[in-house]
């Protein structure tokens, strides 16, 4: 069975009843958490409800993986590339780097990701091998 990583906007979106079949992900899967996304989902959890929520996903997190040193140097060649192809100011590259450090990591360990923003990470599987999902579809 493959590797996936599903990105917080999937979790938000299944939590917040969009429609996001993250059951299917797991039934076609073995799910590895990212330390990115728990992180962000943290950050913006805001109630007590979504913090145990959060909470929850990383206690039961058989393994969790992080970006390596090899990951955040590449980050930062990707996103100056693409920044500038984008013509992207400092903001937009500075948050573009969650989802580099993201997709880097998926792709050092040959796993998809599951995305409901898929627009970003599509920018970067024209310079990564990077098999995305579409939460939404």
């Amino acid at each position: 069975m493959r590797y996936v990583i599903i990105d917080s906007s999937a979790y938000i979106d299944h939590w917040e009843g969009r429609s996001v079949d993250l059951e299917a992900v797991r039934r076609g899967f073995i799910v590895r958490q990212s330390s990115v996304v728990l992180s962000e989902l943290r950050r913006g959890a805001r109630s007590v409800t979504s913090r145990r929520l959060v909470e929850s996903l990383r206690r039961l997190a058989p393994e969790v993986w992080a970006p390596s040193d090899e990951d955040w140097w590449r980050a930062g060649e990707l996103i100056r590339a693409i920044g500038d192809a984008e013509h992207w100011e400092t903001a937009k590259r500075r948050e573009f780097q969650n989802d580099a450090l993201i997709a880097l990591t998926a792709h050092r360990h040959g796993a998809a990701l599951v995305t409901s923003n898929p627009k970003d990470f599509r920018l970067l599987s024209h310079r990564i091998r990077l098999e995305l999902i579409d939460a939404r579809a």
